[in-house]
């Protein structure tokens, strides 16, 4: 495996937040966010190294949420796992950094980034549709405070859901309604996604 923090990932100021208009868990005035931390004049490309330590800028995640019939993927993060902070702690979400290498003239990095993700990640099996459903932004942590997410819903037809990654770990589909049992077990973005899961799309 590739050293994931020699990787160059797609980073805002950190300031332009403030400047758009700051908040703390999800928003769904999503787009006022993001037509303007996608925009190539303010959005640039760092060493993932340096992004996860200098606070100044923050790096856009895509947030993947499945749901099925009424129940939601959710998995936990084995040793493996690049990111040894959110190890062990249950996630709804699966996606991962944008790349320098998702750079392309024909494709939208951002796009390219989150279909490369998700088919690292898991195996859809069953059909889909999808929609950005809000942003995330969680400065109480270390993790957060330099990660800002894009939260989409894929809504599947059925609860068809492989894993690719050894690193992705206890998956599986759970009623949406059990969310709340071990709250305090989901990484802190998850649990903003729980509490929001209804105006979210997901309920």
């Amino acid at each position: 495996m590739a050293d994931k923090m020699k990787e160059r990932v797609l980073v805002f100021p950190a300031k332009l937040l403030r400047e758009i208009g700051y908040f703390q868990g999800v928003s769904k005035d999503w787009r006022k966010y993001t037509d303007r931390i996608l925009a190539k004049s303010v959005s640039g490309y760092m060493s993932r190294a340096e992004a996860e330590k200098n606070p100044d800028y923050m790096q856009i995640i895509p947030y993947v949420i499945l749901i099925s019939n009424g129940m939601v993927f959710r998995y936990t993060r084995g040793k493996g796992g690049s990111e040894e902070r959110l190890r062990a702690l249950y996630s709804l979400g699966v996606g991962g950094h944008i790349s320098l290498d998702d750079e392309s003239m024909f494709e939208d990095p951002y796009e390219t980034a989150l279909e490369r993700e998700l088919a690292e990640e898991i195996e859809i099996g069953s059909s889909y549709e999808t929609a950005i459903a809000g942003v995330l932004n969680d400065d109480a942590n270390d993790v957060g405070r330099v990660h800002f997410g894009i939260v989409h819903i894929y809504k599947l037809a059925a609860p068809e859901v492989k894993k690719r990654e050894s690193v992705v770990t206890q998956v599986g589909f759970i009623p949406i309604e059990d969310l709340q049992k071990d709250f305090e077990r989901y990484e802190t973005w998850s649990q903003w996604c729980i509490r929001d899961l209804a105006e979210l799309g997901g309920g």
